[in-house]
């Protein structure tokens, strides 16, 4: 199968009107996370490989990233609410952006500190990639970056100062 390198901007086929790897892939994944229950990114990446689709984690984890896709309690979830086998793979809405960085805190907070220009949020046990992920996808521009692990999001900012900024509102979330 050849593609061109030259595809249509967000149409997902290449020249010829076929649909790509990657459209063909995210489209797995919207019905996976739709259709199934799905707890983390290494049991989606099974259920892919069993579709024909061999990624590696980072792919996925862009993926799950471009397509909006969330962890909430119970799961990954669509943009939509419908995840975890509770819904239809189609976006039906016009709000289909993932949680705000205020849902998440609210959601998973605990607590959080700064070291420099670094901030560090803890949360529950799988709510650091939710928010780590809603942080990046507002773009704040206090934060150059996120790194998320289970409990805890190392954002790290531009400067001391930022940090302190972005720690002033995190906590005023977490208070709220």
């Amino acid at each position: 199968m050849e593609f061109s390198l030259h595809s249509t901007a967000g149409m997902g086929q290449n020249r010829q009107g076929r649909q790509t790897v990657k459209s063909k892939r995210h489209n797995a994944i919207r019905e996976l996370v739709a259709g199934s229950l799905v707890n983390n990114q290494d049991e989606l990446r099974r259920k892919l490989r069993r579709r024909g689709f061999a990624v590696t984690q980072a792919t996925l984890s862009r993926d799950m990233h471009e397509l909006h896709i969330y962890k909430g309690p119970a799961g990954y979830a669509l943009p939509n609410g419908n995840g975890n086998g509770n819904g239809a793979t189609a976006v039906e809405d016009d709000d289909d952006a993932p949680p705000t960085v205020r849902e998440v805190i609210d959601s998973f907070g605990l607590r959080v500190l700064t070291a420099m220009n670094q901030v560090i949020i803890r949360t529950v046990m799988g709510g650091a990639q939710p928010l780590a992920a809603s942080l990046d996808y507002e773009e704040w521009p206090e934060v150059a970056g996120t790194i998320a692990g289970d409990d805890t999001v190392l954002v790290i900012c531009k400067d001391a100062r930022r940090a302190a900024e972005v720690e002033a509102r995190m906590k005023v979330m977490l208070e709220s």
